[in-house]
């Protein structure tokens, strides 16, 4: 439908424009929906943690210790659980001194000064200060000027505040107990997220293969950009390996599962330097097309058949056999390397490089070694070698 002046729409004409806007809002409405509850069950372990262990540490802190109104346990037990798994012992140690030296500073402080504005103002600074001057992080500087306010303003008896203390202790000690029992996703999640950043890598190659072969500016500047963006794919992938190794290391449920995430989080130096080599061999190519520069005409299989190694590598974290495929694929392209005339140009000099590097870097990919993976990959008699 062309562009409508709305002065001079017709009753057919709104009708037309109705049937055409309808079924876009329906399809967006219903892929808005869909995402919300993927997103929700990918957090629902997460939230029925929390919610249990705040219940826990609440009652534990009423009945079995004593407190009346221990409102901190839970809150300390959420706080602890919204870390990363690997990040969970420190934090728990950081709440309970930060609390401690808030409480303190502000039993002190109530004591020799009373309460007010003006103590509150110096109370918050002074705990706060004491917390930095400890070597404290921001999370432990923050709780101790935050229970130092509450023990000048809520709490200003002597008693209570120590007992504020004994809720967070407790409340961390209770999300360390939690954490225990970690759910599976952090285990599937690194191998799901590192065959994301492999697939992503080939559908980038086999962007810049079409680009190159039609000489498509704008397709060549696309893969560019999605080049430089899957730095971001592997710092999640990172984070992802480091949650794992922790989960499988301090929870006894997961850690039949370790020698599996370990060879995942092994995989992030040689596909960081694979990114970072055909970020090098995409640029590389782009440039080209932008000086319509001359490449070989063989260049763009050559990029495809690394796309496929690269995607053979990622169907091999679910299936072992495609592992082999991606080994014999990128075997045969190393030796095609070695085989190829030097070709003219600086760009695809450089191209040619990349491709060897970048050969390399995902065979290790497959557990070889680097001598052996360099060994697939013969020296030229031109001199040009990988690294």
């Amino acid at each position: 439908m062309g562009r409508v002046d709305p002065v001079r729409l017709t009753l057919d004409q709104l009708r037309e424009l109705r049937d055409d806007i309808a079924p876009q809002a329906a399809r967006r409405s219903r892929a808005s929906i869909r995402r919300r509850i993927e997103r929700w069950r990918s957090r629902a372990f997460f939230i029925a943690q929390c919610a249990l262990a705040a219940g826990v540490a609440w009652s534990l802190a009423h009945y079995v210790v004593g407190h009346k109104q221990p409102f901190f346990a839970p809150v300390a037990a959420m706080v602890c659980l919204g870390f990363s798994f690997g990040q969970r012992l420190r934090r728990v140690a950081e709440v309970m001194v930060g609390v401690a030296v808030g409480v303190g500073v502000g039993d002190l402080f109530v004591k020799a000064f009373g309460t007010g504005i003006t103590q509150l103002v110096f109370v918050i600074a002074l705990a706060m200060s004491v917390a930095v001057l400890l070597g404290a992080g921001n999370l432990m500087t923050t709780q101790a000027g935050v229970q130092a306010a509450i023990v000048t303003t809520l709490l200003p008896n002597p008693g209570a505040g120590f007992s504020r203390w004994q809720d967070a202790a407790l409340g961390g000690l209770v999300a360390l107990a939690a954490a225990t029992i970690a759910p599976a996703a952090a285990i599937r999640r690194p191998r799901q997220q590192a065959s994301g950043v492999l697939n992503e890598l080939s559908e980038i190659l086999v962007e810049t293969a079409d680009g190159l072969r039609a000489r498509d500016e704008e397709a060549v500047t696309d893969a560019l950009r999605r080049a430089r963006a899957s730095e971001s794919r592997l710092d999640d992938l990172r984070s992802a390996a480091e949650e794992g190794v922790a989960v499988v290391r301090l929870s006894p449920f997961r850690r039949r599962h370790r020698g599996r995430v370990q060879e995942i989080a092994d995989l992030v130096v040689p596909l960081d330097r694979a990114i970072r080599n055909t970020r090098v061999l995409v640029r590389r190519c782009a440039v080209s097309v932008w000086r319509d520069e001359r490449m070989p005409d063989e260049y763009p299989m050559l990029l495809e058949r690394l796309a496929d190694g690269t995607r053979l590598i990622g169907e091999s974290l679910f299936e072992p056999a495609a592992d082999v495929a991606a080994h014999r694929v990128l075997g045969e392209l190393g030796r095609r390397t070695a085989e190829m005339p030097l070709p003219i140009g600086l760009s695809a000099v450089v191209v040619l490089g990349q491709l060897r590097s970048t050969i390399i870097d995902l065979l290790e990919l497959t557990g070889t070694s680097y001598d052996d993976a360099r060994a697939l990959v013969p020296l030229r008699p031109d001199g040009l070698d990988e690294k």
